[in-house]
């Protein structure tokens, strides 16, 4: 077997793609070949035989949002549907280039296509048993959300007083409403969308409230031709009387990271102004519950089983009032972004990072099914 050789599909210069290179650099291999987005998406995708390719994310580039989404402005929200096709088709044409030249994917398109549709998620991990909040959109034969019309009847017929109504193509709490209704005429929505007045919707750091029906109406409405899940809105546990749940990430099977959020609001979404908090007292909160440290990582590590062809996951986990049960709010993709963490004790990624756990899984994968060869 020859040297490993990885390849990143990525944006030059990205915190991703930098974080991951630094990542092969120091377990002593050529840097990734690089392959931009922007030259994919127009051009194809080329491999060479044996190299590892990595598909990273496609966020944070202008010309890339403009071919993906059709909008170079990545505060706009619209647009999750176009940018969900367009994604789709590229890794089914980055994988096909990769079974060309006897190149290997850590991401599979198909579990890709479903990770990036939040109902199709929610399907797959509640027919595998993994808890998750209940959803009147989940699986492929949910009926579709049309507008806010649906969305006040899901919520009514389901008993969902409390419910987040997210882009099913969404992600980073882009789009996301946490609705509250009290009967006819009274619903409150808590959501970072700001509505222009022209009726175009985009992204704020602040996260603010709307109290009027007919302008959350318009918001949903807007976002509903992207499609939208609809998710009851689970009571969550506190850390310093802020509400918080976990990310946790899953490298080749294994949780091998961990960060807590906390936030003052529904959202513990970092950049909305949420705070990495203490792991430590969680683990213990959930412990002194009754709930072993082991399950609560093996809830993040079951939801990762359904994604077998994709070597690294980051899992949201929700874990309810008093940490006494913890349920999988997200299963994304490109969950790694987490500077400066490193790895879990007894998790095989103790002292690295996110991106270097995964160049060591990738190793010692690839030590095990040769050990004679060099790596």
């Amino acid at each position: 077997m020859n040297e490993t050789r990885f390849a990143v599909v990525g944006n030059p210069g990205g915190r991703r793609v930098e974080m991951f290179t630094d990542a092969v650099v120091t377990a002593g291999l050529p840097p990734p070949r690089m392959l931009a987005w922007r030259d994919v998406l127009t051009d194809g995708a080329a491999f060479e035989p044996a190299e590892i390719v990595r598909i990273d994310s496609p966020g944070e580039d202008e010309e890339v949002e403009w071919l993906l989404r059709g909008a170079c402005d990545p505060t706009r929200v619209e647009g999750t549907g176009r940018w969900y096709a367009r994604f789709t088709e590229a890794v089914r044409g980055i994988a096909a280039a990769a079974r060309t030249a006897g190149a290997t994917l850590l991401n599979d398109p198909g579990e890709l296509a479903v990770l990036f549709d939040k109902r199709l998620c929610h399907g797959v991990l509640d027919a595998a048993g993994v808890p998750v909040p209940p959803s009147p959109t989940s699986g492929p034969q949910a009926p579709p959300v049309r507008g806010w019309d649906d969305v006040r009847a899901a919520l009514g017929t389901s008993g969902l007083r409390r419910a987040f109504v997210k882009l099913a193509h969404g992600s980073s709490a882009s789009g996301v409403l946490a609705m509250e209704t009290a009967g006819p005429g009274r619903v409150r929505a808590t959501t970072s969308v700001e509505r222009t007045e022209d009726g175009r919707l985009f992204n704020s750091l602040r996260v603010r409230r709307y109290d009027s029906e007919a302008e959350i109406a318009a918001i949903v409405d807007t976002l509903a031709p992207d499609g939208l899940h609809i998710e009851r809105w689970l009571p969550k546990a506190a850390q310093d009387k802020r509400v918080a749940d976990l990310r946790v990430v899953v490298v080749g099977g294994r949780a091998t990271h961990a960060v807590v959020r906390t936030s003052r609001s529904p959202m513990t979404n970092l950049h909305l102004g949420g705070v990495r908090g203490d792991l430590a007292a969680a683990r213990a909160a959930a412990e002194a519950a009754g709930v072993a440290w082991s399950e609560v990582l093996g809830t993040a590590e079951r939801a990762a089983e359904r994604f077998p062809r994709t070597m690294c996951v980051g899992v949201d986990l929700l874990p309810g009032t008093g940490w006494r049960r913890f349920a999988v709010g997200e299963v994304n993709a490109f969950g790694d972004l987490l500077p400066r963490l490193t790895g879990l004790p007894v998790s095989g990624a103790e002292g690295l990072d996110t991106y270097a756990a995964q160049v060591a899984a990738v190793l010692r994968a690839r030590e095990e099914a040769h050990p004679d060869a060099v790596v």
